[in-house]
This record gives C-alpha cells, sequence and structure tokens, in this order.
C-alpha cells in the first residue's frame, strides 16, 4: 500500500460517494417511513399481534391516527444520514487505497466489515436516542411520559446525564455482530453489479438494475441476521419482560425469548422489516448510483469509479 494509495481516502471521490450514500438513504427512508414504523412496533410491543403489513399499518392508523407512522422521522432521518455518511466514506475510501485488481468478493467482505464496526462505533448513540424518541408515548414500553428530550442532542445528553455514558451504547454487541448485514448487502451487491457491468460491455447501467440488485443483497443480508436485528432493537430501547434484569445482555435476551416464544419470537415483524428494507435498500441504491454518476460527471471525473 503506497502512501499515494492511503492519501485517496481523502478524495473528493470518497467524499462524492458518502455525500451521495447518504442522500440515497434519506430519500429512501422518507419514501418508506412508515414501514420501519411497523417494524419496531411489531418488534417491541409484547402484546401487539404479528399481523401483516398492511394490517398494522391499518390498526395503527385508526387507532393512533396517521401522524403515529411518522413518529420520530426526523432523528431517524439525523441518525441514517450521518451512520450512511460514515459508512460509505469509509467503505470506498478503504477500496480505493487498494488495487482495482483486488476488488473481489471476499476483498469487498473485508472492506464492509471493517466499515460496518467503525460506523457502529461511531453512530450507535445516535440510533439508541432515536429509537427512544420514536417510541415514546407507545404502552408498555419504558419511558413512555419522559418528555425531557425532544430531538437527538438534548437526547444524547440527558442519556448521558442521567444514565451514563454506557447506556449510550447500549445494544452495542450485536451491532457489532451485525456488521454481517451490511457487509453481506454490500458484498451481494458489489459482485452481483460487476457481473452486470462485465456483461453490458460497456453500455450503460438502467435504473431498474440497481433496484433490483439492491433488493436482492438486501434480502439475503436480512434474512441471515434478523433475530439479532430484534435484540439490538430491544437493548437499545429497554425491555419489559418479567423476571429478566433490564440490564440483560444479548445472550439473556436471546434464550429468554426463545424460551417464552420459541424460534417464532426472534423473527416477529420479520415481514414488516423484510419489506421495509429490501424496499428502502433497493431505492437507496439507485439513488446512490444516479446522484454519484451525476456528481461525477458534474466535477469531470475522468478516471474511471472503482467499483
Amino acid at each position: 500500500m503506497t502512501g499515494g494509495n492511503e492519501r485517496r481516502i481523502f478524495t473528493y471521490e470518497t467524499l462524492v460517494h458518502a455525500i451521495s450514500g447518504a442522500a440515497g438513504s434519506v430519500v429512501a427512508m422518507a419514501t418508506f417511513f412508515p414501514l420501519d414504523t411497523v417494524r419496531s412496533r411489531l418488534q417491541l410491543e409484547e402484546e401487539r399481534q404479528s399481523k401483516n403489513t398492511l394490517a398494522t399499518i391499518y390498526d395503527l392508523v385508526s387507532k393512533e391516527g396517521p401522524y403515529t407512522l411518522y413518529r420520530g422521522i426526523v432523528p431517524v432521518l439525523q441518525s441514517l444520514c450521518a451512520s450512511n455518511f460514515v459508512y460509505f466514506y469509509t467503505f470506498h475510501g478503504l477500496r480505493l487505497m487498494r488495487s482495482s485488481s483486488t476488488q473481489t468478493a471476499r476483498n469487498d467482505l473485508f472492506v464492509a466489515s471493517i466499515a460496518g464496526i467503525i460506523n457502529v462505533l461511531v453512530t450507535t448513540p445516535l440510533w439508541v436516542v432515536n429509537t427512544r424518541l420514536k417510541m415514546r408515548g407507545i404502552n408498555g414500553v419504558p419511558e413512555q411520559n419522559n418528555n425531557e428530550y425532544n430531538n437527538l442532542l438534548d437526547g444524547l445528553i440527558y442519556i448521558w446525564k442521567y444514565h451514563g455514558i454506557k447506556k449510550l451504547w447500549a445494544g452495542t454487541l450485536p451491532s457489532l455482530l451485525l456488521v454481517t448485514n451490511p457487509a453481506i448487502q454490500m458484498m451481494t451487491y458489489e459482485s452481483i453489479k460487476r457481473r452486470v457491468n462485465e456483461s453490458l460491455a460497456g453500455a450503460q447501467t438502467p435504473a431498474w438494475v440497481f433496484f433490483a440488485i439492491g433488493a436482492m443483497a438486501k434480502t439475503i443480508a436480512t434474512t441471515l441476521t434478523y433475530p439479532l436485528q430484534l435484540v439490538q432493537t430491544k437493548l437499545r430501547h429497554g425491555h419489559n419482560y418479567d423476571n429478566l434484569p433490564p440490564d440483560a445482555g444479548t445472550i439473556q435476551m436471546v434464550l429468554y425469548i426463545l424460551k417464552k416464544q420459541g424460534i417464532v419470537g426472534l423473527y416477529k415483524g420479520m415481514e414488516a422489516k423484510l419489506l421495509q428494507t429490501v424496499l428502502t435498500a433497493a431505492l437507496m441504491f439507485l439513488a446512490y448510483e444516479k446522484i454519484s454518476r451525476f456528481v461525477f460527471r458534474i466535477l469531470l471525473l475522468h478516471r474511471p469509479i472503482v467499483r
């Protein structure tokens, strides 16, 4: 690895990828946010029946009004923007440091894993706060009457002051394990895209292809890692399980759910999660590709993008 390669992590090219990834994720999440709300409610409300997504949306709107589908959207978009900026910047920066000849599925998995670890350590506090903000006022979950903070910054300060800095990184262990999710997603996406680009022999890839590849990649990643995502959500927000300590860890949580609900309990809300994440990831990759290509064209970067 040469000094020149090391400096490429601080180039405009890496920055464009980061901004495009962040912008694409915000567009996608804003579009499909109600599906994320359904996923959160099914994961955190033990008494809620695991209905299909449309039935759950109808149930929420009829009982709580349409606003509830967009509860907490601002902090979620803020956290997602920061998270994807860090992830795409790190991922593409590390890839640019390596020779283009090493762009293989194994290399993509390795680089994506490192990017995911860095992202988790940097942005977990943001997700802890926005999960609590999103679920405030929901019956049966902790802090339902807590109005001490209403935005990310106030939430970070409040949790640090009254619950300790450790609480800001609640759920970090499953989050680190869940690095496999975006890693598998990016590996699959980049591998399929390379094959598509080769088959097109230099022709421009149609927009719907990016959407389809993103959907396939996310379906595979989410199906393999969903139980950890469910546990992560409960650790970030807190739980109301009887006979389980409030500070229960990942293993305790998994064993408790298995004992009380069986293997099905670890997949509660998966339909909503799949629908939300697949559509969101597909639109995110589509927007990311279009935005990055547009910006690169404006900047007149003649050097081909390393894929």
